[in-house]
């Protein structure tokens, strides 16, 4: 027996963000047929600030699989300029239950949650749209100027982050304008992306256009938030996945110890809007808004795609297991 090991490299190499995007959409589809499967993610706080997530999905039908992505969090890495999330995904085969892959999760989490904000983008943002504001200059940050030249004709990109000179290499890097503040940036945005550490809100729904599209990606615990709870109570709102949102997002959490409201404020999973359950944006003045927590079954998606591609390229390492 042999696993396939690919890394960071290898990965990136293999998956390109227009067929992530593609990859996504059939994911979260699916997810909503009831023909992926994952629990919550389970999320092990030590002392120390770092955090270890693990996150299982399954695939049935034809093709079953089962995969695993570890992630361990360390905020400090951006300093140290390393992405703070490592770690690895692990597929297995559905019937068998050998190990099949080892992939490099870094570049996945990357790609593929940028992929599911284009999904978003496409489906949520108004016809026409093309100014968009990206807070961070992180590597989601950059993954998200990346995805959104994919899936907006032509766009206007403006950078913020809390360190001007990271604003100032991210937006000569993807061809964008840095801005001093984050009014700056979000001044007649027709798209938002948060992409941030932020603890506390950053973005306020006094500041925003009508008609924004925001997709909310940096805050994925509930002790986090990067928007203030009235943008979030104002908002159309759109998930990748309602059990998710309920018990891990700090903005939703925040907004309903604040403003009050409920599950019921959920208009839709993108899956549903995917699959024509739910009409999405209803005219050019509405306020919609993604909150995105990241899915086992996106990570199952990505991973998956990559070890097809891989095995038909001949990239990677098969070592003996």
């Amino acid at each position: 027996m042999s696993v396939l090991v690919l890394s960071d490299a290898d990965v990136r190499a293999l998956l390109d963000m227009e067929s992530c995007i593609a990859a996504m959409e059939d994911a979260l589809a699916a997810l909503a047929r009831d023909e992926l499967s994952m629990p919550l993610r389970f999320v092990f706080r030590p002392p120390a600030q770092q955090l270890l997530g693990l996150m299982p999905a399954h695939r049935g039908g034809a093709r079953p699989l089962f995969s695993l992505k570890e992630i361990v969090i360390s905020p400090e890495n951006a300093a140290r300029g390393l992405d703070p999330h490592q770690g690895a995904v692990l597929l297995h085969d559905g019937e068998t239950g050998q190990l099949q892959a080892v992939l490099n999760a870094s570049p996945i989490t990357e790609i593929r949650t940028a992929a599911v904000s284009a999904v978003a983008t496409k489906l949520l943002a108004r016809p026409g749209a093309r100014r968009v504001a990206i807070l961070g200059s992180g590597v989601q940050a950059r993954s998200h100027a990346h995805a959104m030249r994919t899936v907006i004709d032509d766009p206007e990109l403006r950078i913020w982050s809390r360190t001007p000179a990271h604003a100032e290499a991210l937006a000569l890097e993807s061809h964008a304008v840095s801005c001093e503040t984050v009014e700056e940036a979000l001044d007649g945005a027709d798209v938002v992306c948060t992409c941030t550490a932020a603890r506390e809100p950053i973005v306020r729904h006094a500041w925003l256009a009508p008609g924004t599209h925001v997709n909310a990606v940096g805050s994925s615990v509930p002790s986090t938030r990067e928007l203030d709870a009235e943008l979030v109570a104002a908002a159309s709102l759109y998930v990748d996945r309602r059990e998710s949102t309920l018990n891990e997002s700090g903005d939703y959490l925040r907004a309903v110890e604040e403003r009050g409201i409920g599950p019921d404020h959920i208009l839709a999973e993108l899956g549903e809007l995917l699959l024509g359950a739910h009409r999405g944006r209803t005219d050019d003045g509405e306020l919609t808004l993604f909150k995105s927590l990241g899915l086992a079954v996106e990570d199952l998606a990505a991973a998956a795609l990559c070890v097809a591609r891989a095995r038909e390229q001949g990239v990677g390492t098969e070592v003996a297991f």
